[in-house]
């Protein structure tokens, strides 16, 4: 699969990928500053987990709303006063390759499983770190892993990301029987019906590829460019193409300034 399909989906598997990263702790916002988030001095708790935790919460908070340079001044609060908070390098391992440092977020995801080696939120987010490094050996390790611990919940989160991560190392066998059994555990995830009718259109499964964005088309709030844009695709495959139009007409009629349309637009079908 060429990677500009791939861009595509993969931004929205990446929110999952970002949903169980930070502390659970709650966060009183009843004082919150401008930003709408809890004021960043103060006077905050003599307890050093607790302090910790807030200043996690924090961090958390500013990387979700893209402030990562923010979050990385949090975060390194937080580590401050409790130097052995596994959850603080996992997060901090966000925030470094957010910034663009993967060899400070690679140590940072290391040192958060040595403090917890049974931390599946945390091997899967390594996982898909070492994924977008173009390192998917290990990062399927990473995957299998959190996979196999006994009190991981996250399994649809992590399989989807496995399977995405199989699909751009072009191993498509693997990605479809991953994406498969994530879609049988989670059927209603509109993400897990498109990555896995791309894969099976790449597969050259057109009926079972069409079979699954059919179903996010049906829905007019799962539907999106890209679905639209890939039942085109797969409908020109197929040869239909009075589908083909009239999936292009929808693309014009919701997104005529999106890159799908414009792709309908030119005949690039095959990009």
């Amino acid at each position: 699969m060429r990677p500009r399909s791939w861009g595509r989906a993969l931004p929205l598997a990446a929110l999952a990928v970002l949903a169980a990263c930070t502390s659970t702790t709650t966060v009183t916002t009843s004082t919150a500053g401008s930003d709408g988030l809890p004021p960043r001095t103060g006077t905050e708790p003599g307890d050093a987990q607790r302090r910790a935790q807030v200043r996690l919460e924090l961090a958390g908070l500013y990387l979700a709303r893209g402030q990562a340079n923010t979050a990385l001044d949090e975060v390194n609060l937080a580590i401050a006063a409790k130097p052995d908070l596994p959850e603080a390098y996992n997060l901090r391992g966000l925030i470094h390759a957010a910034l663009g440092d993967p060899q400070r977020a690679d140590d940072d995801f290391q040192r958060g499983l040595r403090l917890n080696p049974r931390d599946g939120n945390a091997m899967h987010n390594y996982g898909w770190f070492l994924c977008q490094q173009q390192r998917f050996s290990d990062a399927e390790a990473q995957f299998e892993r959190a996979l196999q611990q006994p009190q991981y919940r996250e399994i649809t989160r992590t399989l989807l990301a496995q399977g995405v991560c199989q699909a751009r190392a072009g191993q498509w066998a693997q990605a479809e029987r991953t994406l498969s059994r994530c879609y049988e555990l989670d059927p209603a995830n509109p993400v897990t019906a498109y990555n896995l009718s791309e894969v099976l259109l790449r597969r050259g499964e057109l009926e079972r590829a069409r079979f699954y964005v059919q179903r996010i088309n049906a829905q007019p709030d799962q539907s999106s460019a890209q679905s639209l844009w890939l039942a085109a695709r797969i409908e020109r495959r197929l040869g239909n193409l009075d589908a083909v139009q009239s999936y292009g007409r929808q693309l014009q009629e919701r997104f005529p300034k999106s890159t799908e349309t414009l792709q309908f637009e030119r005949g690039r079908f095959d990009d």
